[in-house]
């Protein structure tokens, strides 16, 4: 079955790195019809936009893409390229898988270190209800609120107080739960955590926290706990083989994404989708590193990784196994990899982004 799948070429190295993940994904013989289409800063200075509505448009058509990094212009008025996605698509799920491979340095490599985030991407304080310091909104904003709980005022003027609103709906945390123990029935994990603050946000990780627990009750054949989120952060930094599946808001699994990452590599190794209702876009968690563009440098993995879970998520998941494999191969054997997964990261025989992923893709036929 032929499939149609955006590919989102990104900037700095990001179009190095798309072109590693298609070598790689090609190989494994699934039929894809890729959509090239151009997105971030270099973009930007011929369009005047780093998102060109070409790119929705065929985000929309093709329902699944493969988005290298992307930089948001910084100081332009842009918001984020990525949260835009996200929540112009209804991409309200980001699975973000930490698995250690062999071969990758790291501190808890005995471990055995194999955890799945699960980030609600729409609400939370990444919605974007900001309120800037100085303007007429903000102070009426804080007028509003100090007349309404008066025993909880903002104290600070309106002049030199930002507000941010944090928003948690009892629909958007009913269906990102339900992600998260669907996603471990289907992939054959044991246990649920749920992460919040309710202990101090009562009405918004209160929710949080009360609809996870109710949510819980439909999957008896799923483990369940929650865990307070500074909390969560040690456990995970002491015994992250305790752990399986976390279900997070936004914030929280933005900022434990990235730890989990840490404790199986780094960004390098770190794969991510995010999913909606019938569309998907999956991408690597870590940024567009422009300092080394055309250098032929940067770890494919994550994005080649990336590329496993879109594999899955079209139903070609002997292919995506394959794939998984031939990168678990490449970087056990350590004789055809990037810099930094060699024992030194000086090491003369590391091998370039194309040469890793020429590796892993001749792999694939053997595994």
């Amino acid at each position: 079955m032929a499939h149609e799948v955006t590919l989102i070429t990104g900037d700095g190295t990001g179009p190095e790195l798309a072109q590693a993940a298609r070598l790689c994904i090609d190989a494994t013989g699934v039929d894809i019809h890729w959509d090239v289409q151009e997105a971030g800063v270099d973009v930007m200075q011929r369009l005047g936009t780093p998102l060109p509505d070409s790119v929705m448009e065929s985000v929309r058509r093709t329902r699944c893409a493969l988005k290298a990094p992307i930089t948001t212009p910084v100081g332009t008025g842009f918001r984020s390229i990525n949260v835009h996605l996200r929540q112009a698509l209804g991409l309200y799920a980001c699975i973000r898988p930490c698995k250690y491979y062999r071969g990758v340095r790291s501190f808890f490599k005995d471990v055995g270190v194999d955890l799945v985030i699960v980030r609600e991407n729409t609400e939370d304080l990444y919605a974007g209800v900001e309120f800037e310091r100085g303007k007429p909104e903000t102070s009426r904003l804080i007028e509003t609120i100090n007349e309404l709980s008066p025993d909880r005022k903002i104290k600070t003027s309106p002049e030199e107080t930002g507000v941010s609103i944090k928003p948690i709906s009892v629909s958007g945390t009913e269906r990102i739960v339900r992600c998260a123990f669907e996603y471990a029935r289907d992939n054959n994990r044991k246990k649920v955590t749920s992460v919040h603050k309710a202990n101090i946000m009562k009405f918004s990780d209160g929710l949080w926290l009360e609809v996870s627990r109710r949510v819980a009750e439909e999957f008896p054949d799923i483990q369940f706990e929650d865990r307070i989120v500074d909390n969560m952060c040690m456990q995970l930094v002491q015994k992250p083989e305790q752990y399986d599946v976390l279900v997070l808001p936004n914030l929280y699994g933005d900022i434990l994404s990235d730890l989990a990452a840490g404790l199986v590599g780094g960004l390098g190794v770190a794969p991510g989708a995010n999913l909606g209702p019938d569309s998907a876009v999956f991408e690597a968690t870590h940024g567009s590193a422009p300092k080394y563009k055309g250098q032929n440098k940067v770890n494919p993995t994550a994005l080649i990784l990336s590329g496993v879970l879109m594999l899955r998520y079209l139903g070609e998941k002997e292919a995506g196994d394959k794939l998984e494999r031939a990168v678990a191969d490449v970087i056990a054997e350590g004789k055809y990899v990037t810099y930094d997964l060699k024992p030194s990261r000086d090491d003369p025989t590391a091998v370039g982004t194309q040469e890793m992923a020429q590796a892993i893709a001749s792999r694939i036929g053997k595994v």
